[in-house]
């Protein structure tokens, strides 16, 4: 009984925090809904010029890299396949739907080391800059390990930018 009451205490505490960890992810799901997301991918899609295995770490607002935004398919954190061709930019995080992004609406590709509570050596999350279907700018982080793969991904997005946006 002298154990029962702390215990019972304790779990309360714990119930508590869940409860209002789960309130707080979906006002913010809810908020960001009207961000929309990725696009409807093209019914035929060119090979992919540059395809690479990296970690998901999280999308933002453009410029603010602190403010996540809860986007369909990229809400979680993940393993992800980051594949750039022609017409956009793949991604498919495990466990999410996939999200396509069209080269018209991306706005650039850059590295980065602090996303959200992910910071890591300098310049190693690579960010890719855009605007969702909603009209929201915003960034995207990977973390690709292989500083060879990350280059050749950043290089495969800075192709596909449209002349008229700046970097």
């Amino acid at each position: 009984m002298d154990k029962l009451l702390p215990t019972l205490g304790i779990l309360a505490v714990v119930v508590i925090v869940l409860a209002l960890a789960v309130v707080g992810w979906r006002r913010r799901v809810r908020r960001d809904s009207g961000a929309g997301g990725g696009y409807s991918t093209p019914g035929t899609l060119s090979a992919p010029t540059a395809e690479t295995e990296a970690l998901y770490v999280a999308t933002t607002k453009a410029g603010q890299h602190l403010e996540r935004l809860a986007l369909p398919g990229l809400a979680y954190r993940g393993k992800a396949t980051v594949a750039v061709r022609p017409e956009g930019v793949g991604i498919a995080v495990t466990g999410e739907s996939p999200v396509f992004i069209p080269a018209a609406v991306v706005t650039g590709a850059g590295l980065a080391s602090v996303a959200i509570d992910r910071a890591v050596e300098r310049d190693g999350l690579l960010r890719l800059g855009w605007t969702t279907s909603g009209g929201t700018a915003a960034d995207t982080y990977f973390r690709v390990v292989d500083p060879a793969g990350r280059a050749q991904v950043a290089a495969a997005i800075e192709q596909i930018v449209p002349n008229d946006k700046e970097v």
